[in-house]
């Protein structure tokens, strides 16, 4: 059954050294920051316009997610949708900003964009990937979170799982 793969996978990764030492390190990145930034693709960027909602409501934050259809195709049209998100955080983002990249595979060339324009700038960047622990996003980010499974439903319901618990932690934490 496959509710007994999400299961297994469920019990290592969140009892992992690896996630509990980069959970307790976003915290404390976001302790630093005012506005964050959300970048992803596909179901990707559902989860971003999602957590940009919450970040706002919950914690506060001033958020903006690259996920308005408008925006999306002009800086598409203008940049070349490969480059899209660089020229969007290179344009709107600054030192008090932070960004979080998502992106399964941690291939994505827009997404690898939008973080090397942050870091560039002097955000500050997490990353949540998945697939193969191999992946161009997963050595950009301050922390990067990453699901070894090839598996999009597990690793897209993961990042959800992971930025709400940050979310959840880090708003008990400012009450």
């Amino acid at each position: 059954m496959q509710i007994d793969t999400y299961n297994s996978i469920y019990q290592s990764y969140f009892t992992s050294r690896s996630y509990l030492k980069d959970h307790e390190d976003a915290i404390k990145i976001l302790s630093k920051y005012t506005r964050i930034f959300f970048v992803g693709n596909g179901g990707s960027n559902s989860i971003c316009s999602h957590m940009m909602e919450d970040y706002a409501k919950i914690a506060r934050f001033k958020t903006q997610a690259f996920s308005d259809p408008a925006l999306i195709t002009c800086y598409a049209n203008d940049y070349g949708y490969e480059n899209a998100m660089y020229e969007w955080i290179k344009l709107n983002g600054d030192v008090d900003s932070l960004l979080i990249a998502v992106s399964s595979s941690g291939k994505s060339q827009n997404i690898i964009g939008a973080a090397n324009a942050a870091k560039e700038i002097g955000m500050g960047v997490i990353t949540l990937s998945g697939f193969q622990l191999e992946n161009p996003l997963k050595n950009l980010g301050d922390v990067n979170f990453h699901i070894e499974v090839d598996n999009y439903g597990i690793v897209e319901c993961f990042h959800q799982i992971i930025l709400h618990v940050l979310l959840d932690e880090f708003a008990e934490e400012i009450v």
